[in-house]
């Protein structure tokens, strides 16, 4: 009977290490089963523990604590397995009592070294229990500073963003300011660095799943959401200016449902890899006519006619739609204009543009 003791513990200390290599060392874009348990249940905590009245601010505080918090879990998951797995094995194999044997293999995780005295000689299940707790404390260690860097890449570029795509950010409003300002040459440099923010949030994101939880310093901003927005521009720029759009326009189109894609993979989250231009968005044809009309007041001059350029913005914008709205709902992603609906009641925020100040306006 014994000996089924040490199997079970034997399979639960091989899938542990699984868990931790798949989580912290394999760079592949590995499902992780226990980050996606840990993320539902406290989703799930923290939210209920915000107070109704709140308003999003409160949702955006509240859930601030979840990347942390999963982190926390995942190394006292971790470390809670490989004790019941190491005291399974010592309870099968040396014949100690349970209780002893879970003191034994607890003083060997933790280093403690407390119950040494317990047998005559120590067994090699001790010394690879003993290696077992430091290791696992320093792989997650390790891991803090790539996931702050990564962390810190993307704040930088959607802290760079609010100035030109308000605050929350909106594809429309993108267009409009540089038309305003008179900064549309900038929009080609805009393209190049969401393209290369979008690839690193791709292979970021989708080898450490944990970052879809860090949530940005302000609560009006969100990677998803600008993402979201600066493709928005680009296909609205695309479709409505198709001679003078800049060739970037097309490129960051491609690296941002790329690595949306990518992220969808990790996560299991199903999507057509090849759908129709034609094919339904959710977004209706009266909102892109409104925000066409908004763009072109703002002195950007209309290639198209709405009508014709709508088949054009709805074929590019079929590729990444469905899987942003997913995306900016699983992380409780400020509701800003056209990024959809969200798991509580919300209504969307349209970005603040700030007063004209120049002299001779009011």
């Amino acid at each position: 009977m014994k000996w089924i003791y040490a199997l079970a513990g034997l399979l639960l200390l091989v899938f542990t290490t699984a868990s931790i290599l798949r989580t912290l060392v394999v760079p592949r874009g590995l499902y992780s089963a226990l980050v996606t348990r840990i993320w539902i249940i406290l989703r799930a905590v923290l939210r209920r523990l915000t107070p109704a009245s709140g308003g999003y601010a409160a949702k955006d505080r509240a859930l601030s604590w979840l990347a942390p918090l999963i982190l926390l879990a995942m190394l006292a998951t971790w470390l809670s397995s490989m004790l019941l797995a190491y005291t399974l094995l010592l309870f099968g194999t040396s014949g100690l009592p349970f209780g002893i044997a879970f003191r034994e293999a607890g003083s060997s995780l933790f280093t403690l070294g407390f119950a040494s005295g317990d047998r005559l000689r120590l067994s090699a299940l001790d010394f690879l229990a003993a290696a077992t707790g430091p290791l696992i404390t320093a792989l997650l260690i390790a891991y803090l500073p790539t996931l702050y860097a990564a962390y810190t890449r993307r704040e930088v570029e959607v802290t760079l963003l609010q100035s030109r795509a308000g605050e929350p950010a909106w594809g429309p409003e993108l267009l409009a300011r540089q038309s305003l300002v008179d900064t549309e040459t900038a929009l080609p440099q805009l393209y190049r660095d969401w393209e290369r923010l979008a690839a690193d949030i791709g292979e970021g994101h989708s080898n450490y799943p944990v970052l879809l939880s860090f949530r940005s310093p302000r609560p009006n901003r969100s990677w998803v959401v600008g993402l979201l927005a600066v493709m928005d521009a680009a296909a609205i720029q695309l479709a409505i200016c198709p001679r003078s759009a800049p060739p970037e326009a097309r490129l960051v189109l491609r690296a941002g449902f790329t690595a949306l894609r990518d992220i969808a993979r990790t996560l299991r989250i199903d999507f057509d890899s090849d759908p129709e231009p034609n094919s339904p968005i959710r977004l209706t044809f009266d909102e892109f006519d409104a925000a066409v009309a908004m763009v072109a007041a703002s002195g950007v001059v209309k290639e198209r006619p709405v009508a014709e350029a709508w088949p054009h913005f709805q074929g590019w914008r079929v590729n990444y739609e469905a899987l942003a709205y997913e995306l900016a709902r699983r992380s409780d992603a400020v509701p800003a204009l056209w990024t959809g609906p969200r798991d509580f009641p919300a209504t969307p925020i349209p970005p603040a543009r700030p007063a004209d100040r120049r002299p001779g306006t009011r």
